[in-house]
C-alpha cells in the first residue's frame, strides 16, 4: 500500500478525528486526547474517545486552551495502547479533519515508534476545501466555518466535540461546492493549479501553486533555522505564493520555530515571539506555532 495523501472528495464513508496534544512538533510533543466518528451514509454509527498517557506536566498553556489537566490523564492509556484501539477503530477509512495533517502526523509519528509501520489511510483536509470555497474569508479556522454556517458546540479545544462540529462543518460544505461547481468532480478539478501575475506578490516566479499550504500564509521566523538561512526560508515562503513578516501580529498564519527554540531544555525560555503567538491563539487568531521540520514537510507538499 502507498502513503496516506490528501484528497478532495466528499465520501459517504469516513472517520472524522480530531486530536490535542502537549505541543506543535512530533518531535517533543505528544498525543494527550484523540476523538473520532465513523460515519456510514452520514449517520453515525459509532465513536472512539480517550485520553492518552503523558509522562510529565503539562504545559500551562495547554491546560488553558483545552481544559485538560494532569488528573485527568493519570489513568489514562498508555500511548501504544490508545493508538492500537485508534487503529483498531480507524480500519481502512478514508480519514476527514479539520488541519487534519497536523493530527496525522502525530498519528503516523507513534505508528512508526511504537509499530514500525506506515498510515496508508488517505485523508481530506476540511480546511484546505474551505479556504477554496470562502477565498473572500480572512479567516479560515473551525470556529469561523461554525459561525458562517450557524454552528454551535458545547466547547472548543477538545477531541470529541471538534469532531461532532467539523463533521456538520464538512457537510455544510459539501452543499456549497454542489452549488457553486455544480458536481463535486468539477470541485476536485478546481483545485488544477492555476498562474498568477509575479506582480502580484514579491518572487520571480510566474506561477504557482494556489493548492500549496503556503500560499496566501503569512510566515514569520524565530530562532536559529539549521537547514536554511532566515532569508532562504523567506524567499522559499515568498516563492511558494505567501508572505512573510518580522513581527508575529494578527495577520501571521505561522509562527516557524527554528530548532534551537524548541527542545525540551528551554521550553520554559520561549522566545517573545512565541508567547505572542500563543497569547494570539488563545483569544482565537488564525495562527499556527510550528517547528522546523514541520515547516520544511509544508514546503515540499
Amino acid at each position: 500500500m502507498g502513503e496516506c495523501k490528501s484528497v478532495i472528495a466528499f465520501p459517504n464513508e469516513y472517520v472524522m478525528i480530531d486530536t490535542e496534544t502537549t505541543g506543535f512538533s512530533v518531535e517533543w510533543d505528544s498525543m494527550i486526547e484523540i476523538g473520532a466518528l465513523k460515519i456510514r451514509d452520514g449517520e453515525v454509527i459509532d465513536t472512539f474517545e480517550t485520553f492518552v498517557k503523558f509522562d510529565g506536566k503539562l504545559p500551562d498553556f495547554i491546560t488553558e486552551l483545552t481544559g485538560i489537566t494532569d488528573a485527568m490523564l493519570a489513568d489514562a492509556p498508555a500511548p501504544k495502547e490508545a493508538i492500537k484501539a485508534f487503529l483498531d477503530f480507524l480500519g481502512d477509512d478514508m480519514i476527514v479533519g479539520y488541519n487534519v495533517g497536523f493530527d496525522i502526523n502525530f498519528i503516523r509519528e507513534d505508528l512508526k515508534r511504537y509499530f514500525g509501520q506506515e498510515m496508508n489511510n488517505d485523508y481530506i483536509d476540511c480546511m484546505r476545501i474551505a479556504r477554496k470555497l470562502f477565498p473572500d474569508e480572512k479567516h479560515h479556522r473551525l470556529k469561523d466555518m461554525r459561525k458562517i454556517f450557524n454552528i454551535d458546540v458545547d466547547r472548543e479545544h477538545r477531541a470529541s466535540h471538534d469532531c461532532i462540529a467539523t463533521k456538520a462543518v464538512f457537510e455544510k460544505l459539501r452543499e456549497v461546492a454542489l452549488d457553486k461547481y455544480g458536481s463535486i468532480e468539477a470541485f476536485r478539478k478546481s483545485f488544477v493549479p492555476k498562474g498568477l501575475k509575479a506582480g502580484d506578490i514579491s518572487s520571480q516566479n510566474t506561477e504557482f501553486d494556489v493548492t500549496h499550504p503556503l500560499f496566501g500564509m503569512t510566515c514569520v521566523f524565530t530562532g536559529t533555522l539549521e537547514k536554511m538561512t532566515r532569508r532562504e526560508a523567506m524567499q522559499a515562503v515568498v516563492d511558494a505564493g505567501g508572505a512573510v513578516g518580522d513581527n508575529v501580529t494578527k495577520d501571521t498564519n505561522f509562527l516557524v520555530l527554528g530548532n534551537n527554540d524548541y527542545c525540551k531544555t528551554i521550553k520554559d525560555g520561549k522566545s517573545t515571539k512565541q508567547k505572542k503567538a500563543e497569547a494570539l491563539m488563545l483569544k482565537g487568531n488564525d495562527i499556527a506555532v510550528i517547528p522546523e521540520n514541520v515547516f520544511y514537510e509544508m514546503l515540499e507538499n
